[in-house]
C-alpha cells in the first residue's frame, strides 16, 4: 500500500516514520530542499504539556480587542475579508466557554503528555538525539496577582496526571538559581520536573535520513498544487513536477491544509498564527538559565540548547505573511534581558518568524475525513513539538486499521 505524505515538516516526517514502520510504501512531498525548513526550522523549543491550555478560552476575545490598542500585547489581530478567517473566526468564539476552555485543553493536554513520552521512545528507539535539555520547565509569573489568577488553569492540568510543584519566588530561585538578582520581580511559578526542551529542526532532519534508511521516499522542492478527486476519493496529487498517486494521502501542511483541502470538499477549521524566535549563542562567560522557562504574563519561552539560547513569543493573526522586521522582536528581547541579561550574546541573533496552524478549538485534527482515502494530521497550533510522536503514531494506527492507544 502506497501513502503518500503531504509536507515534510516535523508533523509529515515523523508520521511517515509510523508508517513505513507499519508497512506501508511512502512519499513524501515537501517544496522546500530539504525537511522541517519551515515551522519546524526554529520553533520554541520547549516540549511543555504545561501549556496545553486552549487559546479559545472566555478572556480570549476581550485579549484580542485589547491587542488593538497595545503594542507590546503578546497577541495581534488583522482583520481580514479572507472567508478562511470569519469560519474559523465563528467556530473560536463557538469554544469560548467555560465548558469548551476545559473539554479542548484537556485533549490538548492528553496528546502533549502522550507526546512526549511517546518521543522519548522513538529517541531510545532509534539513537535520534535533538540537544534535548532534561531540566524542568518553569512557569513563571511576574506578580503574585497573575499567579493567583491564572492558578485554575495549572491545577485542571495537575489534577489530570501533570507532575507540577507550586513555587513561592524563593523556590523558584532554588529551581533556576540564575533568577536570584530578579526574585523580587516574581509573583510565582509552576514547575513541571518531567519536562524538557529540544531542537525540532534538528530532530527533523536526523529522523528524516532515519525514514529514508526505512524506505520511505522524499521528493523535495517539489510544490503541491491541487488534490485530484474522483467519486469520493482522492485520486493524485497535483505538483509542479507532475502527478503523484497512491492508494491513501496524508495531509501534514499544517496553516496550508485549510486551503489544500476545500476543494476536496473537507473545510477545515485552521487559521495561522505567526510567532516569532531568535536563537543567541552561549559562549563561556555567559550564565544562562538551566531550566526551560515560560513568561506567563508576556507570554516569552526561553529553552537551553546546550551552545544556544531559544527565545520565542506572539501570536499574531495576520493572515499568511511570515515577514518580519528587528523591531517585531523588542519584547522578546526586553523581557529575556530583564530576567536573564547574562544569559547568552545578544548583539548575535539568529531571527527567525513562522505560521502555526491553529485549530478553532486548540486540539489537533486527525485521522479520517469524508474523502475515503484522505486523512489528517494538521492544526497542532503551537503545540506541534510536543503532540508531535502521539498525533503521528495515533493517525498511522488510524491509517493501518489499528485502534490507537
Amino acid at each position: 500500500m502506497t501513502t503518500i505524505v503531504l509536507g515534510g515538516g516535523l508533523i509529515g516526517v515523523t508520521t511517515a516514520y509510523y508508517l513505513a514502520r507499519a508497512g506501508h510504501e511512502v512519499i513524501v512531498l515537501e517544496r522546500n530542499e530539504g525537511a522541517g525548513e519551515e515551522t519546524s526550522f526554529q520553533n520554541g523549543a520547549l516540549l511543555a504539556p504545561g501549556h496545553s491550555h486552549s487559546w479559545a478560552a472566555p478572556g480570549a476575545v476581550g485579549m484580542l480587542l485589547k491587542s488593538f490598542f497595545e503594542k507590546s500585547s503578546p497577541f495581534r489581530f488583522r482583520p481580514s475579508l479572507d472567508p478562511q478567517l470569519w469560519r474559523w473566526g465563528l467556530k473560536f468564539l463557538g469554544n469560548c466557554t467555560d465548558a469548551r476552555f476545559r473539554a479542548n485543553t484537556l485533549r490538548t493536554f492528553r496528546c502533549m503528555h502522550q507526546g512526549l513520552a511517546e518521543l522519548r521512545a522513538l529517541s531510545a528507539d532509534t539513537g535520534i538525539s535533538y540537544d534535548a535539555g532534561d531540566k524542568g520547565i518553569l512557569y513563571l509569573f511576574r506578580t503574585t496577582e497573575s499567579f493567583e489568577q491564572r492558578s485554575g488553569d495549572w491545577n485542571l492540568l495537575r489534577e489530570h496526571g501533570l507532575k507540577l510543584e507550586a513555587s513561592d519566588p524563593d523556590r523558584c530561585v532554588e529551581i533556576e538559581p540564575a533568577l536570584a538578582a530578579v526574585k523580587d520581580r516574581i509573583g510565582g511559578g509552576f514547575f513541571s520536573p518531567e519536562e524538557t526542551a529540544g531542537d525540532a529542526f534538528l530532530f527533523t532532519q536526523r529522523l528524516a535520513e532515519h525514514c529514508a534508511d526505512l524506505g520511505v521516499r522524499f521528493e523535495y522542492s517539489t510544490s503541491i498544487t491541487a488534490l485530484e478527486t474522483n467519486a469520493g476519493t482522492v485520486s493524485a496529487v497535483h505538483t509542479d513536477k507532475g502527478r503523484y498517486t497512491g492508494d491513501r494521502y496524508l495531509v501534514t501542511l499544517g496553516p496550508e491544509a485549510a486551503r489544500l483541502c476545500r476543494p476536496a470538499g473537507v473545510d477545515l477549521p485552521i487559521w495561522p498564527a505567526k510567532g516569532y524566535t531568535a536563537t543567541i549563542p552561549i559562549e563561556s562567560q555567559h550564565r544562562p538559565p538551566a531550566v526551560g522557562v515560560i513568561e506567563e504574563d508576556n507570554l516569552i519561552s526561553i529553552a537551553n540548547l546546550g551552545d544556544r539560547m531559544r527565545l520565542g513569543g506572539k501570536a499574531e493573526f495576520v493572515g499568511y505573511d511570515k515577514s518580519y522586521t528587528n523591531r517585531d522582536f523588542n519584547s522578546i528581547f526586553s523581557v529575556a534581558r530583564d530576567l536573564f541579561p547574562d544569559m547568552g550574546d545578544f548583539t548575535r541573533p539568529r531571527l527567525w518568524a513562522c505560521l502555526r496552524p491553529v485549530s478553532a478549538g486548540g486540539p489537533p485534527i486527525l485521522g479520517e475525513t469524508p474523502v475515503a482515502n484522505l486523512f489528517l494530521n494538521v492544526g497542532h497550533g503551537a503545540a506541534g513539538w510536543t503532540e508531535a510522536c502521539a498525533t503521528s503514531r495515533a493517525v498511522a494506527d488510524i491509517m493501518s486499521g489499528r485502534r490507537p492507544e
